[in-house]
């Protein structure tokens, strides 16, 4: 089973759930945690996690050929990205653009484009707490995301079968959280009762419903704000799958990197009964 974690805004919890969900079963079951918020991975720091092996992740970028280019203009109509400019005596490439798709090389009618590779973060895996760990970080400054995630999945794909995948997804409703969650089995949707929390779960419900993944809801802070999310899962007809409160022992855990059923083990029940509804929902 893949489980992914998300939320429509940053700071509600999510690196908190999903630890804690992973050490919960862990016990049981062949857990892998996949951070894939890979702008600022953290989950290692509540598992101790030690990483064994790493590999770097890029993307082809073109490279113009101008001994064969006529700028024709064409690479860059077919380009979506903007990532070429073509004036009648040269082109002007912007790699900080380019997704890779390769539509300029396959379009071109001379054959006047290369791709070169260009780095944009690093895979690594290791264990921690017992616990298969795969991360990704992106190199500081880039903004291509989606390539970098499909590349932490996929070490999970190729090296494992069976047990509980838990993937911890980017904040937002953007592609990089889309690209995460996308073939889960099951999507936990992380939020808090304030305002803000409320309008980007409607916005995160929207597009996991609009990937046809199903969902529930896991309120964090409880007590920090009068918002009632029970009636949001009402109407959106998803399951309220557990509440954890605005507590002081829990915040202090949090900035301590200590998980909180480390902290308080009989948190580690209520961890298990959310994992057995998220089974449920997955059907």
């Amino acid at each position: 089973m893949k489980i992914s974690v998300a939320s429509g805004k940053g700071g509600t919890g999510k690196t908190l759930f999903a630890t804690n969900l992973a050490l919960s079963l862990s016990n049981k079951l062949a857990v892998s945690l996949l951070d894939c918020d890979v702008e600022e991975p953290n989950d290692h720091f509540f598992l101790g996690s030690v990483f064994a092996g790493s590999q770097e992740v890029s993307v082809p970028v073109p490279e113009i050929d101008e001994s064969r280019c006529n700028h024709c203009g064409i690479c860059a109509q077919v380009c979506a990205f903007h990532a070429l400019a073509v004036f009648p005596d040269w082109v002007v490439t912007f790699p900080n653009l380019c997704h890779g798709c390769g539509a300029c090389r396959i379009m071109c009618p001379r054959n006047a484009i290369i791709e070169r590779e260009r780095t944009i973060g690093l895979v690594e895996w290791g264990r921690g707490s017992g616990i298969e760990c795969i991360r990704g970080t992106l190199v500081v400054g880039e903004a291509l995301v989606p390539p970098l995630i499909r590349e932490v999945k996929k070490r999970y794909r190729n090296g494992h079968s069976g047990g509980v995948a838990i993937l911890d997804s980017p904040p937002g409703t953007s592609c990089a959280m889309v690209e995460t969650v996308k073939d889960s089995d099951v999507c936990v949707l992380v939020t808090e009762p304030t305002p803000f929390g409320v309008h980007d779960l409607i916005l995160a419900i929207g597009v996991v419903q609009a990937l046809n993944i199903p969902s529930g809801v896991v309120v964090n802070k409880t007590g920090i704000g009068k918002e009632r999310i029970d009636e949001v899962c009402g109407q959106a007809g998803i399951p309220l799958l557990m509440t954890i409160p605005f507590d002081e022992r829990i915040a202090r855990c949090t900035v301590r990197g200590i998980p909180l059923v480390r902290e308080a083990p009989e948190w580690k029940s209520r961890f298990r009964e959310c994992a057995g509804k998220i089974k449920e929902i997955a059907g």
